[in-house]
C-alpha cells in the first residue's frame, strides 16, 4: 500500500499561514510525523495562492526534503506550479493529478510525456464527476492509454476512480469499489489510489466508515491512499485488511506492526 500524507496542503488553515510565513520549522514538522507514521509520499500543495503558487510549491518541496528522505507528490493542476517543483525536487515526485478536463489535460500531458514521473490520473472529465463503474472506465480508459501512448510506464500510473458522498447515493460506495476491482483486473501493471475520506462527508461515526470502507477497498486490490497517516486507527487497519487480503507475504508486515504495539490504539 502506497501511503501519500495529505497533511501539508493550504487548505487547511494552520498550513496556509505556515506557508505564507514561510515557517519551515512548523512545515518540517508535519511532514517529519507522516514519515515516521508511516507515509511513502508527502502530499505538497499551495493551491490557495492565486499568483504565487510556483513560488510557494517549490518552497514546499525543498522544506520537505530537507527534513525526509522521502519524495513528494505536487498536488496542483497548474503546469508552472509543477514546473517550478520539479526544478527542485529530488528523486521522482508524484503528479497528483491529470484528468480528463481539458484544460488540466492539456496543461501537464506534455510535462508527462516520455517521463519516469509517477502520476495520479483523476475519473473526472468536463462532463463533470463520474457516478457509476462504467462512466468511472471510460475516463480511466482515455487516461491510461493516452499515457501510455505518451511513454509513461504503466507501473508509474495511479489510477483514482473518485470517492464520492456516500450520504449522495447509497451506490457510491459499492461503485467505487467494483471500479477499483475492474480497473486491476483490465489493466496490467496500473496501480489505484484515492482520497478515501469523502465517503463518509455528512454522516456521523466518519472515522469508523472510512477505515471500514478502506478494507472493502483493499480487498478488491486498491494499492493506494491520500490520507492522514497520523489516523493510527487507520493504519492499523490498512495493515490488518493488507494481510485478510493476501498482499502481506507471511504476514510479516503485520507481525512486525505488531511488535511495534500497532493495534494498542
Amino acid at each position: 500500500m502506497y501511503i501519500v500524507g495529505e497533511l501539508i496542503n493550504a487548505s487547511r488553515k494552520s498550513i496556509g499561514e505556515a506557508i505564507k510565513a514561510k515557517d519551515v520549522m512548523a512545515v518540517q514538522k508535519i511532514a517529519k510525523a507522516q514519515e515516521e507514521a508511516g507515509a511513502d509520499y508527502i502530499d505538497v500543495n499551495a493551491g490557495i495562492f492565486v499568483g504565487k503558487e510556483p513560488e510557494y510549491l517549490k518552497w514546499l518541496v525543498k522544506t520537505v526534503q530537507e527534513a525526509v528522505d522521502l519524495p513528494c507528490t505536487l498536488d496542483s493542476p497548474d503546469p508552472k506550479a509543477i514546473e517550478a517543483a520539479l526544478d527542485v525536487h529530488k528523486g521522482t515526485p508524484m503528479i497528483n493529478s491529470i484528468s480528463l478536463e481539458k484544460e488540466r489535460y492539456d496543461g501537464l500531458m506534455p510535462i508527462l510525456i516520455g517521463s519516469d514521473l509517477k502520476v495520479v490520473a483523476l475519473c473526472m472529465s468536463d462532463e463533470g464527476m463520474p457516478e457509476t463503474m462504467d462512466d468511472r472506465m471510460k475516463i480511466a480508459d482515455f487516461l491510461v492509454n493516452a499515457l501510455v501512448k505518451n511513454g509513461v510506464k504503466t507501473e508509474n500510473i495511479f489510477v483514482d476512480p473518485l470517492v464520492q458522498p456516500l450520504s449522495v447515493n447509497n451506490s457510491f460506495g459499492m461503485e467505487f469499489i467494483n471500479t477499483v476491482e475492474k480497473i486491476h483486473s483490465t489493466f496490467k501493471d496500473i496501480h489505484t489510489i484515492c482520497g478515501l475520506s469523502n465517503i463518509s462527508y455528512g454522516l456521523p461515526n466518519r472515522q469508523f466508515l472510512n477505515q471500514t470502507f478502506m478494507s472493502m477497498a483493499i480487498s478488491k486490490g486498491l494499492d493506494g491512499a491520500i490520507m492522514n497517516p497520523l489516523d493510527k486507527r487507520m493504519m492499523a487497519s490498512i495493515i490488518a485488511a493488507e494481510a485478510l487480503a493476501g498482499h502481506d507475504r507471511y504476514c510479516m508486515k503485520f507481525l512486525k506492526a505488531h511488535r511495534k504495539g500497532i493495534f494498542i490504539i
